[in-house]
């Protein structure tokens, strides 16, 4: 999931989705597209993204590397299709017509919890994708939760921009997750930092403070700002449960 969707007919590159399944010329097919993608997704969820080449897809497949070019032109290809498939995962959205910010920190949640399942998903995001079917679903599930919000178009892709940008930086933390420590340095020199190791180190609940950064990223993007030409007149402020 790419910041928006754009027309890829510029890049130069047709979209695997426009295509046909299969070349025209060769034998009759082993497999499908569909059990290509399915057993690229299982290489990368059990040994990471690097894991899945062209030649080891094609052993887990029981096939020759070169078949596999009469159903993908790239391992790009591949990339995007189990990309958009996992992104098939987020559904079913949430309905329209309930409270725009929960339903983007719903949307949000699922992504966070699709990076769990799929953490290669993280290393893809820094290539630019073809957008599929299913991330245009996404997209368009977002814009439909975001109808209320009197704002420029802009501003709301903004939005999922920046969402996504904070799921990603969550579920790259969980990865790589460590206590905050100086070893190799005494820090009773600087009293601010020492005063704070000397605190208890309870960290609050993770999903507590995701939900405490979406509220105050998307309100802060999209609530309304009477020096701001992006956003109406409307007070699209939303409610916290337990605020006065």
């Amino acid at each position: 999931m790419s910041d928006a969707p754009t027309n890829s007919a510029g890049s130069g590159r047709q979209p695997i989705w426009s295509r046909p399944e299969r070349g025209a010329r060769g034998p009759a097919p082993a497999h499908s597209r569909d059990d290509i993608v399915t057993a690229a997704i299982a290489l990368a969820d059990a040994a990471g993204l690097p894991a899945v080449s062209m030649r080891a897809l094609a052993t887990a497949l029981g096939t020759g590397a070169g078949s596999l070019y009469r159903y993908l032109s790239s391992r790009d290809d591949l990339l995007d299709l189990m990309t958009d498939r996992v992104v098939g995962e987020l559904r079913p959205y949430p309905e329209a017509g309930g409270d725009w910010l929960d339903g983007m920190l719903e949307l949000a949640r699922r992504q966070l919890a699709l990076y769990r399942r799929h953490p290669w998903l993280i290393d893809v995001m820094h290539r630019p994708p073809a957008i599929g079917p299913e991330s245009l679903a996404w997209f368009d599930a977002c814009l439909r939760v975001m109808t209320p919000v009197d704002c420029a178009i802009t501003a709301k892709f903004e939005a999922i921009a920046m969402t996504t940008g904070v799921v990603t930086l969550f579920a790259r933390s969980e990865a790589t997750s460590a206590a905050v420590t100086f070893p190799r340095f005494d820090v009773t020199a600087y009293p601010h930092l020492a005063a704070a190791f000397a605190e208890p180190q309870a960290p609050p609940p993770r999903r507590d403070l995701f939900d405490r950064t979406l509220r105050s990223l998307l309100t802060g993007l999209l609530a309304t700002d009477p020096g701001d030409p992006t956003c109406g007149p409307r007070d699209i402020r939303p409610t916290v449960p337990g605020s006065t």
